[in-house]
């Protein structure tokens, strides 16, 4: 952590959210054990750690990042306890602690991002009983049983924009397009998906404009206004036709737009060539290896609703701002010597917050 970074906290402070360099801030000694500095504009005293994950933490901070990653790679709570030798219930301690940092990061970066592609998935999981072995006395308690975790996917980047946990309803549905158009510009990216039938009202529940039709007949009420797809909206579904459980042909429907102006539309983008989900299906890959609690046929699933997202911020977290993605990679105009006598660098790895 650079001391550079640091600010006063004291929102009443004429020097709050300013560096140390044109603040007031001055080394101070310790506390806990963590460095810390002094206001002298205001007396109010900061730690190192202020704004991170490790401020308070009264553990080895070396101990609680080999944890946390040990939890992002895709370990189990009780089998991360026994790799670092600490109490389960610390692990559980410690995930809430970066799981919250984590949200708090994506939330802050991802801000009008110009999206061009957006692609749309939805992945099952369940939290303490699956919904065919609830039993009654558990029925009214609504976080239990099939919990989807719905996907909002930019393929140019890498990037999930928005996730949803909560079950296959339409109230998923809409929230995770309002999240999309949340953190995005006001350019509409090209949407596709699956033939999930909410998709299609949540898409024009965001992106449509009222519309009132006009009277069929002189006499009689007026009708009632009704949501319709803007012009400049492109939104086609992915068709999957399977015998046996296996997908034996796949086809597209053009939901908006027309496939002239579709194709236009994918001849400028670097990544899809063709109408498809493939690129979110393949993150939801990386999800599950990532997130123990999304492996199938483990006994590692969710207790309670709350634990499932916590685990997915910290997954997210890590794989898009720590994790480098081999296909972002960006080649150096020179070759950078490395240490002894390996070969050159050529790439410059990128995650992709980076790329975003």
């Amino acid at each position: 952590m650079d001391w550079g970074t640091l600010y006063c906290p004291n929102p009443a402070c004429a020097f709050y959210g300013v560096g140390v360099r044109e603040s007031r801030l001055v080394k101070n000694g310790t506390t806990r054990g963590q460095r810390q500095a002094l206001c002298r504009a205001c007396q109010s005293r900061v730690a190192l750690t202020y704004g991170t994950p490790y401020v308070d933490l009264e553990h080895d901070p070396a101990l609680f990042a080999f944890a946390i990653r040990a939890l992002a790679e895709g370990n189990a709570i009780r089998a991360t306890a026994r790799i670092v030798q600490v109490d389960k219930d610390t692990i559980g301690l410690w995930l809430d602690r970066a799981a919250q940092h984590g949200r708090l990061v994506i939330l802050h970066l991802w801000q009008q991002l110009p999206v061009r592609e957006c692609q749309l998935d939805e992945l099952w999981s369940f939290v303490h009983t699956k919904d065919e072995h609830l039993a009654w006395a558990k029925l009214s308690r609504e976080t239990y049983g099939d919990a989807w975790v719905w996907v909002a996917f930019a393929p140019e980047w890498r990037l999930v924009m928005a996730f949803v946990v909560g079950k296959r309803t339409q109230v998923e549905a809409n929230l995770l397009l309002e999240r999309v158009a949340h953190v995005t510009t006001a350019l509409i990216p090209f949407f596709t998906s699956d033939q999930l039938p909410e998709y299609r009202t949540a898409w024009l529940h965001v992106y449509g404009a009222w519309q009132q039709p006009p009277r069929r007949e002189s006499r009689g009420p007026q009708s009632q206004p009704r949501r319709v797809p803007r012009q400049e909206l492109l939104y086609a579904q992915v068709v999957k036709t399977r015998a046996r459980g296996r997908v034996v042909a796949v086809d597209h429907k053009v939901v908006c737009g027309d496939d002239q102006r579709i194709a236009e539309c994918l001849a400028l983008l670097p990544t899809s060539v063709t109408i498809n989900t493939s690129f979110v299906e393949r993150e939801n890959l990386t999800f599950r290896q990532h997130n123990r609690r999304l492996t199938r046929k483990t006994n590692a699933f969710s207790k309670e609703l709350s634990w499932l997202e916590k685990q997915l911020w910290l997954s997210l977290a890590y794989t898009h701002c720590v994790w480098p993605h081999d296909s972002l990679r960006q080649e150096l105009p020179i070759c950078e010597p490395t240490r002894g006598s390996g070969s050159p660098r050529r790439w410059r790895p990128r995650t992709p917050a980076m790329a975003a």
